[in-house]
């Protein structure tokens, strides 16, 4: 038989532990079109076969005048899983520990395919991408400081899914602060610490914590978990910690622990600015197969500042409105869903407060957006910039684009029309009577 002959042949090349682990449990079946069909216990036997020995068994059949045998691998159905006995075990390199990994569900779209790459988080989404890389670059430690819905989750998901699908027999630990709490206090009332150590010392490649600051004032899990740390480092194994604060900005936390957790690459998420916004909806909107128009785009982007979380919760909403009335999204809709998601102030922002002072003062928007200097425009787009800066929480930058300007220009206007309030009582009323108009109308 073919395939006895061909174990022969392995049998002299191979040492004697690699050949009674991975080639002597094989069983094959020759079929058509020269394909020998070899059959293992597994999906992980079966690709480590192939990834691993597939030239060498191929440089076999060769030896035996077989040139052009086709190999394919796939598992043994007779030794599935039944209802009674549960999942059989997979076979394991010698020495290789039973822990289990301990992963906490994954969200299917974090991913870094589907991470959408901006000013804000380009270094976080780096170093991430690193250590899912196994890169050593940037170190073996990244914390990752983001505030609520910033996609510091997406990250840390986006590393898991790639170690996942790249490297499967490493050892990845993917849990909150809460949860290794909850997992120590568990061993320590059953006497099994030695079980909590041996996990994350001896059987961890890598390991991520999310929330690392709701370890305040756990003193016993904060003195573990320096210690898993030094344990880990030392040997060269990868740390991921996510946190809304700093390291420095935690409170009742030992120094020990924060010197520790300062001591590796700290980056930080940002809120994204207009550009960056504009992609992800762009990048949301596609995924939901929702088609918008350029113009909505652009105010969604103005309005939806932050938590990427009300992005999703937006473009879902249009989706369902957009299916039920059988229509396109207009504005009407849209500002209708932004006064249920994030209130009727998301209806303010730069360009429509821009707007709104262009009709007050019966001049053309793009005059506003012009080079003049004519005190006729100058005023009003003063104006324009003051109320933004005071009704909306626009980075100077994002304020300035509605004009064509940069943020230097706006802290002008800012100045210019404070001292002329402070200074001319017939500039204040006029400010005033327009800052009544624009609150009746928006807010």
């Amino acid at each position: 038989m073919l395939w006895q002959m061909t174990k022969e042949i392995l049998a002299e090349k191979l040492p004697e532990s690699a050949y009674s682990l991975w080639i002597a449990p094989l069983s094959a079946q020759e079929k058509e079109n020269s394909t020998l069909e070899l059959t293992g216990p597994d999906n992980f036997f079966c690709t480590w076969v192939s990834d691993n020995y597939r030239q060498v068994i191929l440089e076999s059949l060769s030896l035996l005048g077989r040139h052009d045998v086709h190999l394919t691998f796939q598992t043994d159905k007779s030794k599935g899983q039944s209802m009674l006995s549960g999942p059989p075990e997979p076979l394991r390199l010698p020495d290789m520990p039973r822990v289990q990994a301990t992963i906490k569900t994954l969200h299917p779209r974090f991913t870094f395919d589907e991470f959408v790459v901006g000013s804000c988080n380009l270094f976080a989404h780096s170093a991430c991408e690193a250590i899912a890389k196994a890169d050593s670059a940037i170190g073996n430690c990244v914390y990752l400081k983001a505030g609520t819905g910033l996609g510091k989750s997406h990250l840390t998901h986006a590393v898991a899914h790639h170690i996942l699908d790249h490297a499967p027999s490493t050892r990845l630990n993917y849990l909150t602060a809460q949860q290794m709490t909850a997992e120590m206090v568990k061993n320590i009332k059953n006497n099994t610490m030695n079980n909590f150590k041996d996990k994350y010392h001896r059987h961890c490649d890598i390991l991520l914590i999310e929330d690392v600051h709701t370890l305040s004032g756990r003193v016993k899990t904060q003195s573990e978990l320096a210690e898993t740390m030094d344990v880990l480092l030392e040997s060269g194994k990868k740390i991921i910690f996510t946190s809304s604060m700093g390291p420095r900005e935690i409170p009742n936390i030992e120094s020990g622990i924060r010197s520790r957790l300062s001591s590796g690459l700290i980056t930080t998420i940002n809120p994204p600015d207009i550009n960056t916004r504009h992609k992800i909806i762009l990048r949301k909107a596609k995924t939901n197969n929702l088609n918008l128009t350029d113009e909505i785009i652009t105010y969604l982007a103005d309005n939806l500042k932050g938590d990427i979380r009300q992005v999703e919760s937006t473009i879902v909403s249009l989706k369902a409105q957009a299916a039920l009335m059988k229509a396109t999204p207009d504005f009407t809709m849209v500002k209708e869903t932004l006064a249920n998601i994030i209130g009727q102030n998301s209806q303010l922002s730069p360009i429509v407060i821009r707007d709104f002072i262009a009709r007050q003062f019966k001049i053309e928007i793009d005059e506003l957006k012009s080079k003049s200097r004519k005190q006729a425009i100058t005023f009003p787009r003063q104006i324009a910039m003051y109320f933004s800066r005071k009704y909306t929480e626009m980075p100077l930058a994002d304020i300035g684009k509605a004009f064509n300007r940069d943020h230097s220009t706006v802290v002008h206007a800012i100045r210019a029309i404070t001292d002329k309030k402070t200074r001319n009582t017939s500039i204040r009323r006029q400010i005033d009577f327009l800052e009544d108009k624009l609150e009746k109308k928006f807010l």
